[in-house]
């Protein structure tokens, strides 16, 4: 198998058969035709194919409150704690970095890794910014956001009635 083969948009060059002769169903030829429709427009945005993930949202976060604190977790596989910076400004926590390449484009024939900057800003409300605290260790970046004390009271449980009909 060559490496053509392998690349994703390479094969408008191949003629690839499902079930047998796709000329003679004109439903099949226009579910190809615009699938690579779609493909090429998306192509020229830099966002993939159409339904494949993008990066549009790296690195990936989960979000944990307990009424005490918030918790940002990131995965940022590939990275130290050296290239990556975290701010707390105005109510909003920012991760930012940037992923860098470790071999020459001259080798390189097909990639789907992501390089380059990256940025994600988070809102966080009444957060403690004295007492914010870091740790990354294997990829994971963990950020912990104290509440103030004032944000723990600010918290009201609600009953629920219910309705009987």
């Amino acid at each position: 198998m060559a490496l053509r083969d392998l690349v994703p948009w390479n094969n408008s060059s191949r003629n690839v058969s499902v079930q047998g002769n796709e000329t003679g169903n004109p439903f099949l030829a226009l579910h190809r035709e615009m699938n690579r429709m779609f493909d090429e427009a998306f192509r020229s945005f830099d966002i993939g194919s159409f339904g494949s993930s993008s990066m549009t949202g790296w690195p990936s976060v989960e979000l944990n409150e307990t009424e005490k604190e918030v918790k940002v977790i990131a995965e940022l596989p590939g990275l130290d704690q050296n290239d990556v910076a975290i701010e707390l400004s105005d109510g909003v926590l920012t991760i930012s970095g940037e992923k860098k390449s470790q071999s020459e484009d001259k080798e390189r024939r097909f990639s789907e890794r992501y390089y380059g900057r990256f940025e994600r800003r988070i809102p966080v409300d009444d957060v403690d910014q004295d007492k914010v605290a870091a740790s990354f260790k294997d990829g994971v970046l963990t950020v912990t956001l104290p509440k103030l004390p004032t944000a723990q009271r600010k918290v009201k449980r609600i009953a629920i009635n219910g309705v009987s009909n």
